[in-house]
Formats: C-alpha cells, sequence, structure tokens
C-alpha cells in the first residue's frame, strides 16, 4: 500500500483514528468533522448564501462540555505538521489547550499552555497520549484542585438534542463555573445581542446548582417579557424549582427566583427583598446589567449591595463605560466577549444592509419667517431647527408622513409588505403620530387587520399587550410596529426584518441594543439579514471604534476620526460628552435623557412645509465585516482592480476559465456586490459587462444585445437541427437569467429546454456525448463574450 496515493479521509480511517482510540478514548469523547461555525451568511440583492462552515478534523473531550485536544489532519503528500496554523485558529476559538496534527506516520504535538521550553514536540502513532494524560497535564497547568474538579466536570442540560451549546456559549459556561469555583465572586459576560445569553445563564446555572455549590439562585432583569420569555423557555428544566416573585410577595420555600428590580426596590418597607435574608442567595445573575446596576447611585444596586456575598454573575451585549457609570467598575473586566462582528463572521447572526435617507429639512435646517405661526397659533422662536430638535422642540408634519411614505413604498416595490419592521422614534408622541402615517400609508392591509399598525410604548397597555404576538414567529400580526424605548432591548422578536431609525441615537450602548433587534436567524422561516433605513444619521456609529471593540474603561466619549459618514452633506456631530451620558430609564415617556434637561420649551407642530428626499444609499458589509462607506462603483472598482490591473488581465482571465461563474465566485470572496450593481445599474446587464464598465469605463451591452450578436454571426449552423434548436434556447436563457444558469446542467430540466426531452437524451442523443456539450456550451460562452 502506497500512503501518498491514500485521500485525507483514508489517512484518517486507517491511521489516525485507530492510533486515538488506542490511545483510550473512546467514541463518545472523538468527534469528527466538528462543527465550529455556522458558515457567514452573505446576503445581496434579496437572497443570501452561506460561505463554508468551520469544521475541525477531530475535537477530542474528556466531558461532553469539555473540549480538550484539536487533532488536524491531512493526506500523506503533507509534512506531519501541515494543519498547524489552521489548528491552532481553531483552538483559539474554543480555548482548547492542546493541539496536534497527522498525515499519517506520527503527530506533532503542540502544548499551548507550554510557557518555558519546548511547545511542540513530534509523536509516533503509538504515542498518542491518553484522556487521564491531557487532563492531568491541564489540572496540573491550571492547578485545578480536586474538589473544584469535581464542580468543573458536571455536565450541562442536555435532555434536548435540538439544543447543544456553540462554542461561544461552551467557552462562556466553562470560563464562568471556572472563575466561580476558584472563588471570584464578581464575573462579566458581554455577548451581543442574539447569541444566546439567557440560555448560556441558564447552564452556568444548571452546572453550579447540580453540583450543589450554589443552592439558592436569584436572576433578576428590567423588564415582564424579559422574566416571561426566560421562565417559559431556557429555565423551564428547573419546573417546581422555581418561582418569579410577584405581588411583592417573597416565598422562601423555593431554589430558582425569577424578579423584576422594580418588583424588589421600593421606598421603606417595598424593599421587598429585604424580606430575604442578606445571605440568603449565594448566586445572582443580572440580565441586561448595563441598565440598572452600571449606575453607582440606582437604587437598583441597593439589591446587589444588600446581597454582597452572593456571587454576582453580570450578562450585557453592551457593556456601559462612562465617566459616571462603569460596569467593569463592580464586575470587573469581561471574563469573555463575543461580539456582533464576531457572530456575524461565524453566521450565527444575520447581517445587515444600511439605506440612509437624507432629507432636504435635516441636510438644509429649518427657520421659520418672522412671526410664523404654528397649527395651534403658537408664535415659532426665531432660530434653526435641524434633527436634534425635530420631533422633540419642533414638529414638521410632512416630514414623518414622507418617512412612513418612504419605507412603505419600498416594501410594496419588492412586495414584501409582511416583514416585520419596528421604526424607533423620538418619543411617544412622536411613535403615534408616525402609527398614523404607516396607516394612511397602507389602509389596505389595515382594512384588512388593524393591527397591521400598532403603537408599542410603554404607556399604551393596549400596544403592549401586542408584544406576544409580535414576538411569536407563528402570529402575522402586528407588522410595522412603532415605539421609543420600550423595544430597544430585551424583546425577543425573531423575524424583525427592518429597524427604521428616526430618533436622535447618540448613546453606543442603546444603538447596540437597537441594532441587535434584527440579528436573530432563522433560516427555517428565511430570516437570514436585515435592512436598517437610517433617517437620522444614527448608523455613524458603526465607524466609530467601540461600536465592536473590546470592553475598555475611558472617561470620556470620543468619535473617531472616520466618525461621519462621507459623500452626505448635513451629518450631525456626535453629542458632547454631557449629552450623550445622560440616556434615561428606559421608560417611553418625557424627556427621557437623551438630551440635557432643561426646561421643556414648547412644542411647534408644523404642517404646511414640504419635505423632500435629497439622496439615498444603499451601505452593505464587506468582507472584512465593515460598512461600506464609499459608493458602490468607487467600491467595486477599487477591489477589481486589486485582482485585475487591466482590462487585458481580466479578459484573459475570463476568457481562459472554463467556468465563468468560478471567477464571480472568486470575485464575489472579495467583496464584489454583483446583485448590488445590477440593482444600481440595470438588471438586464451580465456580470462581465458591469464589471468591464465600472472598472475599465467600457460601454455595456446588455444580455439581449450579446445574444442577438451570436444569432447575427450563424455559428450554430454546424451543429444539427436539434442541437441548433437547443443552443437558440439556451441563448434565450441566458438573455432572461444570466451566465451562471447556463453553466448548470439543471438549466437542461426547465422550459423551454426541457421540450427537447431529458437531460440524458439531450446529452446523449441530441449531442452525441456529454463532453461534447460541455464543448458547444464553451464554444457558446466564447460566442457571446468575442470582442
Amino acid at each position: 500500500m502506497n500512503k501518498k496515493q491514500l485521500s485525507e479521509q483514508e489517512i484518517r480511517t486507517q491511521f489516525i483514528t485507530p492510533a486515538i482510540q488506542k490511545a483510550g478514548w473512546s467514541n463518545g469523547q472523538i468527534r469528527e468533522e466538528y462543527a465550529i461555525t455556522k458558515g457567514r451568511i452573505v446576503a445581496r440583492g434579496g437572497t443570501y448564501k452561506r460561505d463554508k462552515a468551520k469544521f475541525a478534523d477531530y475535537v477530542l473531550f474528556y466531558k461532553p462540555h469539555i473540549p480538550l485536544a484539536i487533532v488536524e489532519a491531512k493526506d500523506n503528500n503533507h509534512t506531519i505538521s501541515d494543519g498547524m496554523q489552521q489548528a491552532l485558529d481553531y483552538a483559539e476559538r474554543l480555548l482548547i489547550p492542546f493541539v496536534f496534527t497527522s498525515n499519517g506516520d506520527g503527530f506533532t504535538f503542540r502544548n499551548r499552555m507550554v510557557v518555558n521550553g519546548a511547545k511542540e514536540q513530534q509523536l509516533t502513532l503509538t504515542q498518542f497520549p491518553s484522556p487521564a494524560m491531557l487532563w492531568n497535564m491541564y489540572k496540573t497547568n491550571t492547578g485545578i484542585t480536586n474538589e473544584q474538579e469535581t464542580v468543573i466536570i458536571e455536565p450541562y442540560y442536555s435532555e434536548r438534542d435540538d439544543r447543544t451549546p456553540r462554542y461561544y456559549q461552551m467557552n462562556a459556561i466553562n470560563l464562568t463555573v471556572d472563575a466561580v469555583v476558584r472563588g471570584q465572586n464578581r464575573v462579566l459576560l458581554v455577548m451581543a445581542t442574539g447569541t444566546g445569553k439567557t440560555y448560556t445563564a441558564f447552564q452556568i446555572i444548571w452546572r453550579l446548582w447540580k453540583s450543589g455549590v450554589k443552592k439558592r439562585i436569584l436572576f433578576l432583569a428590567d423588564r415582564n417579557a424579559l422574566i416571561d420569555q426566560t421562565y417559559s423557555n431556557d429555565f423551564s428544566p428547573f419546573k417546581d424549582k422555581m418561582t418569579i416573585i410577584r405581588n411583592r410577595k417573597a416565598d422562601p420555600s423555593y431554589e430558582i427566583y425569577l424578579a423584576l428590580y422594580q418588583g424588589l426596590t421600593g421606598e421603606g418597607d417595598k424593599e421587598i427583598f429585604r424580606q430575604f435574608s442578606p445571605g440568603f442567595f449565594d448566586l445572582i445573575i443580572i440580565d441586561e446589567c448595563h441598565r440598572g446596576s452600571a449606575n453607582e447611585n440606582s437604587e437598583w444596586r441597593t439589591v446587589l449591595d444588600y446581597f454582597t456575598a452572593a456571587t454576582q454573575i453580570g450578562l450585557t451585549a453592551t457593556p456601559k463605560e462612562t465617566k459616571d457609570i462603569s460596569n467593569i467598575d463592580y464586575f470587573g473586566d469581561p471574563i469573555y466577549t463575543y461580539s456582533l462582528k464576531q457572530g456575524i463572521e461565524d453566521g450565527f447572526l444575520a447581517p445587515y444592509r444600511v439605506i440612509r435617507v437624507l432629507l432636504d429639512k435635516d441636510a438644509e435646517g429649518y427657520r421659520p419667517y418672522k412671526g410664523q405661526t404654528d397649527r395651534f397659533g403658537n408664535e415659532i422662536a426665531d432660530r434653526e431647527y435641524n434633527t436634534r430638535d425635530y420631533d422633540r422642540e419642533l414638529v414638521l408634519e410632512m416630514r414623518t408622513k414622507l418617512v412612513a411614505r418612504v419605507v412603505s413604498n419600498y416594501l410594496k416595490k419588492h412586495n414584501i409588505r409582511y416583514d416585520k419592521a419596528i421604526f424607533f422614534c423620538v418619543d411617544t408622541e412622536h411613535a403615534d403620530r408616525m402609527r398614523q402615517a404607516l396607516v394612511n400609508e397602507n389602509i389596505d392591509l389595515v382594512n384588512d387587520d388593524e393591527r397591521y399598525v400598532m403603537r408599542i410604548t410603554g404607556d399604551d397597555d393596549i400596544g403592549k399587550k401586542q408584544i406576544d404576538a409580535f414576538r411569536d414567529v407563528s402570529s402575522r400580526y402586528p407588522v410595522l410596529v412603532t415605539t421609543s424605548k420600550l423595544l430597544t432591548t430585551g424583546v425577543d422578536v425573531q423575524m424583525v426584518k427592518f429597524i427604521v431609525l428616526d430618533a436622535n441615537i447618540n448613546s453606543m450602548t442603546e444603538f447596540k441594543q437597537i441594532i441587535g433587534r434584527g440579528t436573530r436567524v432563522r433560516e427555517d422561516l428565511g430570516k437570514m439579514f436585515f435592512t436598517i433605513f437610517d433617517f437620522r444619521d444614527a448608523t455613524r456609529l458603526f465607524a466609530d471604534p467601540d461600536f465592536d471593540g473590546p470592553s475598555e474603561q475611558d472617561d470620556s466619549f470620543t468619535p473617531g476620526e472616520n466618525g461621519e459618514i462621507p459623500d452626505l452633506p448635513g451629518d450631525q456631530p456626535i453629542d458632547s460628552p454631557e449629552d450623550s451620558g445622560k440616556m434615561g430609564s428606559g421608560d417611553d415617556g418625557g424627556n427621557d435623557g437623551e438630551f440635557p434637561t432643561h426646561e421643556r420649551r414648547t412644542k411647534y407642530y408644523v404642517d404646511d412645509v414640504e419635505v423632500t428626499v435629497l439622496k439615498q444609499r444603499v451601505q452593505y458589509i464587506d468582507k472584512d465585516g465593515k460598512l461600506i462607506t464609499e459608493s458602490l462603483t468607487d467600491y467595486t472598482r477599487r477591489n477589481v482592480l486589486n485582482q485585475y490591473a487591466t482590462l487585458d488581465d481580466f479578459l484573459a482571465a475570463w476568457n481562459t476559465s472554463e467556468r465563468k461563474q468560478a471567477i464571480l465566485d472568486e470575485l464575489a470572496q472579495q467583496g464584489i456586490l454583483i446583485e448590488e450593481l445590477q440593482e444600481q445599474i440595470g438588471q438586464e446587464f451580465d456580470p462581465f459587462d458591469l464589471l468591464c464598465h465600472v472598472a475599465f469605463d467600457m460601454p455595456p451591452l446588455t444580455r439581449r444585445e450579446r445574444a442577438n450578436n451570436v444569432k447575427k454571426r450563424n455559428y450554430f449552423a454546424k451543429y444539427g437541427e436539434q442541437a441548433q434548436a437547443v443552443l437558440n434556447a439556451l441563448l434565450d436563457k441566458y438573455t432572461d437569467t444570466g451566465v451562471s444558469n447556463l453553466e448548470s446542467m439543471d438549466v437542461l430540466k426547465v422550459n423551454p429546454i426541457c421540450q427537447f426531452g431529458n437531460p440524458m437524451y439531450i446529452i446523449n442523443r441530441i449531442f452525441k456525448g456529454k463532453k461534447n456539450f460541455e464543448e458547444a456550451v464553451r464554444e457558446l460562452e466564447k460566442e457571446l463574450y468575442a470582442a
């Protein structure tokens, strides 16, 4: 047997797997083709595809929740160490200490825990270490005691086969449990919205509770919806051991408690938490801890201070760090961070695109003429008003109507009127005016069901009752929802496909929370990406270093040099630190803290000033996870020229490629957005023409013009009558759908080509074999792209 002739899979089956098994690893501990990521979702032109997921050849688990080693395999034409770089990348993601590579001749072993001395060594096939050997090495290097080990090896709750922790959840759970058993009493976890913070919290509680380390646990949140969701879903395995503290009654007979901050606090004897002794709880989980507990002077902090002896774990997507408010001061540095950017890169979170709409009155401002009154007869104070003032101090009623019209027309144009959308407004009154404007723009669907448009705000009991229906993936209504603060955080609406920003957002914390409303993926229901309509330049915050950076303390908030998006006039600067730091409690009314508190001026209502759209631009995430801020044509030109310096280079690559789709796929990997170019320049153009036109200033031909040129040259004459008819039909198909379908055998199954017979008949009888058919298609492509 010649090893060099064996495939990688054969090397694994015949050499690597037997060596691992002989070392004492059971089948339950060996997981082959272990999925790490799902593959980034690439949303293009209303459709999507997934990039290739990351898989490790082997991950070896000491216990079902403790990954201990990675083995990367190669065929025997590689050296033993060839897979090390790839394996280290996987090990870093999974926080795995031991890495092996092999080509079937032996193993290269890397101990990532070694600080001094040799980190790598060569092993024979018979020297692969046993589970006990690696675990003892791990224990020795980390200083785990036997007592701590009994907790660390406590398994997850795993009775649901459809729900096992993803790699980053496993990291968060294991690191937290490890920290707690080592005596760390304040822990901070930072995980992007949509990544399963509550499920992660459940598994942490389960392991600490089942091992007996923590016996009475309190889960704290600040929204009823959060508590109810948690009780019914992620925490349901606790069953009768769990209760929700309601009606200001404390029953000490349970082990797991869920409570609202507001339900525990109050004045005097209303401080219900004092009915428990200070040592009653030994573990407290604080959900969305950036909201209440971050503020040292908050009455909510008194709950945590009262139970100060308990281990306290803060969960947040957006750690709040300002001069006066700090989670890091209280909990310490995050023990683990999983960001929105990482989630999108891995394919666990939905990517976004941004439609930025600039209105003339936003760019130019608005100044009343002398003595002008609003529709209630109030004389409007003479000064220039801008987006900071609109809907807070001055209402341009035509502006609200235009926002509603722009979004509604987009939904109508693309026939997606039942895609759920949240409109974030300045305050509850603005949310109600937006509701009315949306009703008038969508009368037909509102007549079908009044719930098509709803306002859901903190002061609207009828609207709040619709939260469950809005959250329910099986419920069609409500569809278009207006709000101010109520839906910024905590409410898990998985099918939201549009986030509409018509509020002044100057807090990075609030911005992250709002964007997080759209990041859930529901592949089974077709929710793979979402769109942000931005009417207030809020998405400038994507360009700020703080958007997806590490959690660091800073005494001030300073926008980066590139904090403003170019090419759009009228950008508003980020507010001063004094303004941006004063975010309110999250209520939906009055002055909610987005601006410095001062005596409220009269709100003016102006109904006779026209507002128009100056500019509208679609922006996408590039291959590096950043929002493209230049024009799409400039971005495309730059990326194509990075790949092909001249037109001749591009033509040479295109003409010599057996499959044109391979070129397009390669360009897509480099971030070229073909579908978006077609959307902007014209669907009738071939990708070839679009790229030549944008990158090299060549005049484009439509697909129909190219097909007609081929027909005029009458190159079909050398084929038989039936073959000519098939090629003519393929040419017509190219005219309709482009070169991608021309290169797929599936094109033989659709009209009108399938009328000539099934694919086997067309290939074998009409073209006398697959080779002849493929050659005919290549010739057809050559004629299509002839000079």
